[in-house]
């Protein structure tokens, strides 16, 4: 569905009320400034639609229609350019990152935002290109800049999420407890995850500054952005490799206690073992006085040879063993 649809000129909004996709390609081609139309999850007769009012690649078209596993830049013939961002925010109860996704489609005078998943709404993009008049003047690149900046911005309450978490889990591992195994797996995994949605973005936008360095005024905007999202992808690198320290150092501590666990049970079984040495033998007296043989019950009669074959049968076998 249509979000928004704006048409901007010499660094202001022109129109208030939102404009139809064919007064917006038709205010691209005859007038001066450029067209933001924005779209949230729009279906595959609206992309068509927009399609062939401003005509988009086709196979721009298709790609917008799903999910990317990285962002990247496509360029097509007549000038028109596709970047594609992902955004994130993160939720501390699940403890997962929930991602999303905008397709930005840019021409000469109009450009054109498809959203997809959560974490993707484009308001603070808009209020940046009305308190920033240097980059809107500076045409549809403007857009391109308002938009990465926020995304960038966005991925701050991220970093910050996911330390907690991970201060938590170290404070749990080296206090020498063991910290739930598959709680930092799955942390490492959204970590790992987030990497593949922040590092690709480094390339896009140098790519961007590059194609634009043109016009100086966006040359400070752009590197602005590089230099907060480098700053991002090292702590997301760190943050990767902190978890897999700690990951390692969680499975050490098992170990630790698993050896602790074996080490009772060996002294526990040696006990029984010489509990079991020590009953062996004198079952066997017991057993070889108790089959009652004629001899036997002859010649035990007395309390001197009950002390002596009784008694000292068991004591015998007794000694031995503590010899």
């Amino acid at each position: 569905m249509i979000v928004e649809c704006a048409h901007y000129r010499d660094g202001l909004r022109q129109i208030s009320h939102p404009m139809s996709i064919e007064d917006a390609a038709r205010c691209s081609r005859e007038e001066q400034g450029f067209v933001w139309l924005g779209l949230y999850e729009p279906s595959a007769e609206e992309l068509a639609h927009v399609r062939d009012a401003f005509d988009l690649h086709s196979m721009a078209v298709k790609d917008s229609q799903g999910f990317h596993l990285r962002p990247k830049v496509e360029h097509f013939e007549g000038g028109g350019e596709m970047v594609v961002v992902r955004t994130a925010r993160y939720d501390d109860e699940r403890e997962q990152i929930d991602t999303g996704e905008i397709s930005v489609f840019i021409g000469p005078n109009f450009v054109i935002t498809v959203r997809r998943g959560i974490a993707s709404e484009l308001h603070g993009a808009r209020a940046r290109l009305v308190t920033h008049s240097d980059p809107l003047n500076a045409g549809t690149a403007s857009v391109l800049w308002a938009i990465l900046d926020q995304v960038v911005e966005g991925y701050a309450p991220v970093i910050g999420e996911l330390d907690r978490d991970i201060e938590q889990i170290e404070s749990s591992v080296f206090s020498g407890a063991v910290a739930p195994t598959e709680r930092i797996y799955l942390l490492r995994r959204e970590v790992t995850d987030f990497y593949r949605i922040v590092h690709p973005l480094l390339a896009v936008v140098t790519s961007q500054l590059q194609a634009h360095r043109c016009d100086a005024r966006l040359i400070p905007y752009f590197r602005d952005v590089h230099d907060h999202l480098v700053l991002v992808s090292d702590e997301v690198a760190a943050q990767r490799d902190l978890l897999a320290t700690a990951l390692e150092a969680n499975l050490a501590v098992i170990s630790l206690q698993q050896n602790t666990i074996t080490v009772r049970q060996s002294t526990f079984m040696e006990q029984l073992t010489v509990f079991a040495t020590i009953f062996l033998p004198l079952n066997f007296v017991v057993g070889f006085f108790g089959q009652n043989f004629d001899w036997l019950v002859s010649h035990i009669q007395s309390f001197g040879s009950f002390l002596g074959f009784g008694i000292g049968g068991l004591m015998t076998p007794c000694v031995l063993l503590l010899l």
